[in-house]
């Protein structure tokens, strides 16, 4: 990994659990930054989590790359004050603990920017760092519940779901990464400016994303509800049945409704009453599908997203993971790439999605082993 990495030279101490602490970790080691994972003698409770490869979490290497491990007991003298050397020798400090926990180690923000008043400090939790309900824990599941995003999730007339995705954590670790890398920003055009305090919670990140959802009911009073792949206010824009599986369509402009009715040979449609301008079609959007459906029924999948492509429609198959990643966009793209797990596993992992000056951020050090570079990095702190 060279100096072309936007945050080369940045130094990260992760103190961090599970998901969003390290998603927000493994996206700023991606862009180039020294993050030194801190873990507890018995590791990140996410190593033990399957699959698991020789001996090693494949979930937990999946947002681990490019980071180094450093195991710390934080019960004993020498642990706590390693870890008080490392994070004061650091550009920025992640934590992802209950509120409260980091301060009876001395390792909050109050304690250290004592020290080093540019510190910037960034606090992940469920709920955020004050109010009723801080001192609560939570996980991706209890928080897609709390924050209203499985009231809007599933069929129609089924029961409330999770999105199969651990949205809440992604989510979250994405909004801290991006206020940790405006904070340096901040940083560095001040000369060595104070740094900042960033509290960043999964509950306030989920409602962050729900804008659509937050906005319909400001201005019709009424809670969105779920409606399955459909769009509350735009048809046709869901998965449709055809005559051997599944497509997703999104054709929710006029021009866009009419390409697909003309590949499909049903330009009557377009005349209906009901299905005249968006906001009628998603008004109509039931008796709309029925009638899609009884002419798709006609047509492959394959077919039908052969005809809509050629016509601009956007489209897509409803695919596995197995699928998308034999897609030959990703294949282009380089988004797969080898990692080798310790013990010298051979595996794959997905790369971060962004290039930067035309270059892929790829992996630069594999997944650590617990306590990897214990001996190194406090080496360069002594």
């Amino acid at each position: 990994m060279g100096p072309s990495r936007p945050l080369h030279g940045i130094k990260v101490i992760e103190f961090c659990q599970v998901l969003a602490g390290p998603f927000c970790g493994c996206l700023l080691a991606d862009m180039g930054a020294d993050v030194i994972k801190v873990e507890p003698p018995e590791g990140d409770l996410m190593r033990a989590w399957p699959p698991i490869v020789n001996g090693y979490s494949q979930y937990f290497a999946s947002v681990n790359r490019n980071k180094r491990s450093v195991v710390l007991d934080l019960k004993t003298a020498d642990g706590l004050a390693n870890a008080r050397k490392l994070a004061l020798s650091a550009d920025v400090v992640i934590e992802n603990f209950r509120p409260g926990v980091m301060a009876k180690f001395r390792l909050d923000h109050a304690s250290l920017v004592q020290e080093k008043p540019s510190l910037v400090y960034c606090s992940v939790s469920a709920y955020g760092q004050s109010g009723p309900r801080a001192k609560e824990g939570g996980f991706d599941m209890t928080l897609q519940a709390m924050s209203g995003a499985m009231s809007v999730t599933g069929d129609a007339d089924g029961r409330p779901a999770k999105c199969g995705i651990p949205i809440a954590d992604f989510t979250t670790g994405l909004y801290a990464a991006f206020s940790v890398v405006a904070s340096l920003s901040k940083v560095a055009r001040s000369n060595g400016a104070a740094g900042d305090f960033i509290d960043v919670s999964m509950l306030g990140s989920m409602l962050g994303i729900a804008n659509l959802q937050t906005s319909e009911l400001f201005g019709t009073g009424r809670d969105p509800v779920r409606l399955g792949s459909a769009h509350p206010m735009n048809a046709p824009y869901a998965g449709f049945r055809c005559k051997d599986g599944d497509i997703a369509l999104a054709a929710g402009t006029n021009k866009l409704w009419e390409a697909a009715c003309e590949g499909i040979g049903r330009m009557d449609l377009t005349k209906d009453a009901r299905f005249t301008t968006p906001s009628l079609r998603a008004k109509h959007q039931n008796e709309l599908r029925v009638l899609l459906e009884q002419t798709f029924a006609n047509f492959s999948c394959e077919q039908l997203l052969n005809i809509f492509r050629q016509r601009g429609v956007p489209c897509a198959p409803i695919n596995t993971y197995s699928q998308v990643l034999a897609d030959a966009q990703v294949e282009h793209m380089g988004w797969v790439e080898p990692v080798t797990l310790p013990g010298n596993t051979p595996s794959k992992t997905v790369i971060s999605p962004q290039r930067v000056s035309g270059e892929r951020l790829s992996v630069y050090r594999n997944p650590p082993a617990l306590g990897e570079h214990t001996q190194l990095v406090l080496s360069e702190i002594i």
